[in-house]
């Protein structure tokens, strides 16, 4: 698993040459994405991954894209991936005859149920969540999936990778399936993540010394995940050494998934990073603070006030204190101390943020996604909401499939498969099919089976030649199916077919099972 001593520097190299190429290539995406974090989550950084939440809060005045923001990041996890509910099902696909189709569905079942189990023991809804926002504010977010150490309570481990660690080129298929991700690791870090590594002895020695003194030196380390005909390759190259600047690579090896997922909100042609609700919500997110800042200012000077006084060399503004009770000395005659009256009023502001407000919430879906306020609606407007919903996040829903949803799924069987917890299938669409059963996802399938049932409504009508056309039996099946209901809800259509039968109808027959990829250090 581990690169040769002679070739590593090499390939080292061209690793680290690659990663600057897509860091330099990311430049351009910098200042957007600081606007974005400044103006939508203030407490985050595109630039700096910050330890701490900093003081960029102290220049927003206006909280209406946070808000809108936040319950955007929400309404997302509970619509694609709800926390402790089975958001995904396996289904046999449509080269599994129709005699074992219900065999087949309960070993299928029971592998889901094996993954909903990993996952919701693992960080998985916590990292989620963090991702989300990273997708609404920037466009683009990464998730590393990483196996956990034996013993853990689950299987995975997920990290939100900030963005400001990430960068990535697409491939030719349209995925941003090339990553790398950049980090700071001291070499106790490093010796724990990769333990067989061979760390450059001047590292060492700087270890010791900071050691004693109680603060230890951080070194870049720098993790490629590279798309090639037979996989992923994964590599951890350390690109800082004391003295020499030449590379070491302290991992490489294989996997049948990558372990970064990045996906995207919006994709423009040419582009390897997504676009963002709140980059086109920021010229009306910047012009609603500042019109909140010039109100504040403005309610400043009506509580306060500005005053003038004559230079009588009795009066000394510098001493006057405006509090209730103060006596003001001024000379006779004088016009002492009065108040200078402001040159206009800004109440037309109540109108600007009204207009600008409902323009941000509109652009990040807060009025179709958000909470529901006011009476109860009926059945029929929340069939309405749902349709609409899923219209406007049809596309976006579409990318998240894609990139997030189905290698998350396909990396997460891999994981388990390497473990022997579940059987060597493989998600193709043709003997497994993965199906969602998110409340997004069931949408258009409840539209389907209205639909059908509509369609079997309309036939009873005709009369008895009518109904003949119908199978139950058939129709009870596809709505089954469609409607993501357990294989052991089914009754199947035959006795228990032989066990030589069920194996090949899952392609395990003749089939070697896939030799196991090398497990990488976590």
């Amino acid at each position: 698993m581990d690169a040769a001593p002679d070739a590593s520097p090499d390939r080292a190299q061209e690793i680290l040459r690659r990663y600057r190429r897509a860091k330099q290539a990311r430049g351009a995406w910098e200042s957007i994405w600081q606007d974005c974090y400044d103006f939508a989550l203030p407490q985050r950084s595109a630039l700096t991954p910050s330890v701490a939440p900093d003081r960029r809060s102290d220049r927003l005045f206006d909280g209406t894209a946070p808000d809108a923001a936040d319950q955007l990041a929400a309404s997302l996890m509970s619509q694609l991936v709800p926390p402790w509910t089975r958001w995904f099902g396996l289904q046999p696909g449509a080269d599994v005859p129709e005699e074992v189709h219900a065999q087949v569905g309960e070993v299928l079942e029971k592998t889901a149920a094996i993954l909903q189990t990993h996952f919701d023991r693992s960080n998985f809804a916590v990292e989620a969540h963090q991702c989300f926002l990273d997708l609404i504010v920037a466009g683009t977010a990464a998730l590393q999936f990483e196996e956990a150490t034996p013993g853990a309570d689950s299987a995975f481990r997920f990290t939100a990778v900030p963005l400001a660690q990430i960068s990535v080129e697409e491939g030719g298929d349209g995925l941003p399936d090339t990553v790398f991700r950049t980090s700071e690791m001291t070499a106790t870090r490093l010796r724990a993540r990769f333990p067989r590594a061979e760390l450059p002895d001047s590292i060492l020695r700087e270890a010791e010394e900071h050691t004693s003194e109680g603060v230890e030196k951080r070194h870049t380390l720098v993790e490629a995940a590279l798309p090639d005909a037979s996989g992923v390759r994964y590599a951890a190259v350390l690109e800082t050494g004391a003295g020499a600047q030449t590379p070491t690579l302290l991992a490489e090896g294989r996997f049948a998934q990558s372990p970064f997922l990045v996906f995207r909100w919006l994709k423009a042609p040419g582009e390897s990073y997504g676009r963002s609700p709140v980059m086109k919500a920021l010229p009306d997110i910047k012009t609603a603070n500042k019109v909140v800042e010039l109100v504040l200012k403005n309610a400043s000077i009506a509580v306060t006030g500005i005053w003038q006084a004559d230079d009588d060399g009795v009066l000394n503004p510098a001493n006057i204190k405006l509090q209730p009770g103060t006596i003001i000395p001024k000379a006779v005659g004088s016009a002492g101390l009065t108040p200078l009256e402001a040159p206009g009023r800004f109440d037309v502001s109540n109108l600007v943020l009204s207009d600008l407000r409902a323009r941000i919430r509109n652009a990040m879906l807060a009025d179709k996604l958000g909470a529901i306020e006011g009476p109860k609606m009926t059945a029929t407007e929340v069939l309405e909401r749902s349709a609409e919903m899923a219209r406007v996040l049809g596309a976006t829903y579409g990318r998240l499939q894609s990139e997030l949803l189905t290698p998350l799924v396909a990396r997460s069987i891999a994981i388990l498969r390497r473990r022997g917890e579940v059987p060597p299938i493989v998600i193709d669409g043709r003997v497994v099919e993965l199906r969602y059963k998110s409340p997004l996802a069931r949408v258009q399938a409840e539209s389907d089976v209205r639909n059908a049932l509509l369609w079997i409504q309309q036939t009873a009508m005709l009369g008895p030649e009518g109904q003949a056309t119908v199978d139950s039996a058939a129709a009870a099946r596809w709505i089954a199916r469609a409607m993501n209901v357990p294989a052991d809800l089914v009754k199947p259509i035959q006795a228990l077919p032989d066990p030589a039968m069920l194996a090949a109808a899952l392609g395990l027959g003749a089939q070697a099972a896939p030799a196991p990829i090398p497990q990488l250090p976590n």
